[in-house]
């Protein structure tokens, strides 16, 4: 195959691209498409081909989607970025992509989505098979266009029969990320015992991997997550930070709010998480 990636520069996309050119099947091509010509050096040096272009302009597209058989789509507008700017990278440039592969012949379109697709909790571990349900803590036009994305790359999957595999991650964290520091910035008003969702690096990598090669899993998502989510009380502990007292006193308003089962990618798939646990990671010096 040759295997478009987006979001190659992002935190994910950076640390996903050299282990998807060790670990991709003999003969298989990596392309990716970068904004930026030189930020894809690092990409090339690795062996693979690099297409300068805007997801967000069709000719662009075009361009990188020559030849290509499967697609790994990573790219995301997250924080720190215009609302519309969420929608247009999230939702129209996603759904446009698939549109775009469908018309090039493209088989396979692995698409990266969020557990804040979801919504509000169910009062038990999240299963694929869950609607949206608008609502919680961190609902907004990031989850919302993430959602709008999924929606719309099924939709092309039953029209036109696009090989869609939808990946939903929760927090990601690990090799140097700055994202467990950046939880300090709003864990310190959780409960005590509140808990977020969370997958390493190499874990996102390895369910990526699996789904980009797994036969007959057309339409469905796949949760990759830890086994165990992180307390509010380990992420001060993690980044040295003192616990506040009041912490003990907070009471969490949605106690599943985005815990993710992962028993479809273990029996379905065989995942299994290299790092069950933050603190398994820590261990190994994989922070």
């Amino acid at each position: 195959m040759r295997i478009l990636v987006t979001g190659a520069t992002g935190e994910v996309g950076r640390r996903f691209v050299p282990r998807l050119l060790r670990r991709a099947a003999p003969g298989d091509t990596v392309r990716v498409i970068v904004r930026d010509g030189r930020r894809g050096d690092a990409f090339a040096a690795l062996g693979a081909e690099v297409v300068t272009g805007d997801l967000r302009d069709a000719g662009d597209v075009g361009e990188a989607l020559m030849g290509v058989d499967a697609v790994v789509n990573i790219a995301a507008a997250f924080r720190d970025v215009p609302e519309d700017e969420m929608w247009a990278v999230n939702r129209d440039a996603a759904v446009a992509l698939g549109r775009a592969a469908v018309r090039s012949g493209t088989g396979r379109f692995v698409h990266v989505g969020t557990n804040l697709s979801y919504g509000a909790g169910r009062g038990r571990p999240l299963t694929e098979d869950d609607p949206t349900v608008p609502g919680g803590p961190k609902w907004g036009a990031y989850a919302q266009s993430k959602a709008g994305a999924d929606e719309g790359l099924l939709a092309l999957h039953r029209a036109h029969g696009l090989d869609v595999r939808i990946a939903v991650l929760p927090f990601v964290y690990g090799e140097g990320d700055p994202h467990l520091a950046e939880t300090m910035s709003w864990v310190g008003g959780w409960a005590a015992a509140q808990r977020l969702a969370v997958v390493h690096h190499a874990d996102v990598a390895q369910g990526l991997l699996r789904l980009l090669y797994a036969r007959e899993v057309a339409g469905r998502r796949y949760h990759i997550c830890d086994d165990a989510p992180v307390t509010a009380v380990d992420l001060h502990h993690l980044n040295g930070v003192p616990v506040p007292p009041e912490l003990a006193d907070r009471t969490d308003p949605d106690p599943w709010y985005g815990q993710m089962s992962t028993r479809r990618i273990r029996d379905e798939l065989g995942f299994r998480p290299l790092y069950p646990s933050v603190w398994t990671a820590r261990d190994a010096g994989a922070l």
